[in-house]
């Protein structure tokens, strides 16, 4: 029997909420802005605003393709959660790591960046290491995938839709609130000031270090468990 529209419409605004509230927290573009800053440093604000569309976009296609299909692509290869936890987390550590230890940016390096930034190479380097793993990273990924299997009835197909279509208007607004922080993250820390700006971003840059240290953990100890399981069952 058909579920009433306003079923499938409570259905779509609940999946809305979920993938929203659930992911928004993990994301968090409002740490990530200072690091932003430190990575377009140098471009105009037509660039820089350019670059957060960009960056925006990349985060709505990326959260929408894993909540759709990350589950099926991880089983198809033969890849756990734990290798992605792993592999990610030595991605974010390496880059903050970097960030941490960087000199301060001279003019000369500015202006490479800047030109770096503003040629064809640009959409790559707005998706890695922009996009992917400093904005969405394996942690995002990891939970957008559980969100996308919890979104799934195998029993009601109109329901799954509905529960899709609202994890799919979560992904855009997510794409949409990291556009507008990043566009605006240079006025927002405006007032910190040079000094403060350096501090805060270093500050983030280690925090984002630790963050890359507990993925990297996280995704040892899942598969330590998972071999002391295996070692057990063993004759």
């Amino acid at each position: 029997m058909p579920l009433p529209f306003v079923d499938l419409l409570t259905a779509f605004g609940q999946s809305l909420l979920f993938a929203f509230i659930g992911v928004l927290p993990i994301i968090n573009p409002l740490a990530t802005a200072p690091l932003f800053v430190d990575q377009s440093r140098g471009l105009s604000d037509s660039a820089r605003a350019l670059l957060a569309q960009r960056i925006g976009k990349n985060v709505a296609i990326l959260v929408a393709s894993t909540m759709i299909a990350g589950s099926y692509v991880l089983r198809f290869f033969g890849v756990s959660l734990p290798a992605v936890r792993v592999a990610g987390g030595l991605i974010v550590a390496s880059i903050a790591w970097r960030m941490l230890t960087a000199q301060q940016s001279t003019s000369e390096d500015t202006a490479q960046m800047a030109q770096a930034l503003t040629e064809d190479k640009a959409r790559v380097r707005a998706f890695y290491p922009l996009t992917f793993p400093l904005t969405c990273g394996p942690g995002t990924i990891a939970v957008t995938i559980a969100l996308g299997a919890s979104l799934h009835t195998r029993t009601n197909l109109p329901l799954t839709l509905a529960n899709m279509a609202g994890g799919l208007t979560a992904s855009l607004l997510l794409g949409l609130v990291v556009a507008i922080t990043f566009r605006y993250s240079t006025t927002l820390l405006r007032h910190l000031g040079d000094t403060g700006q350096v501090v805060f971003m270093r500050l983030m840059a280690f925090i984002l270090l630790c963050v890359g240290v507990e993925i990297l953990w996280s995704g040892i100890r899942a598969l330590l468990a998972t071999v002391g399981v295996s070692a057990t069952d063993l004759p």
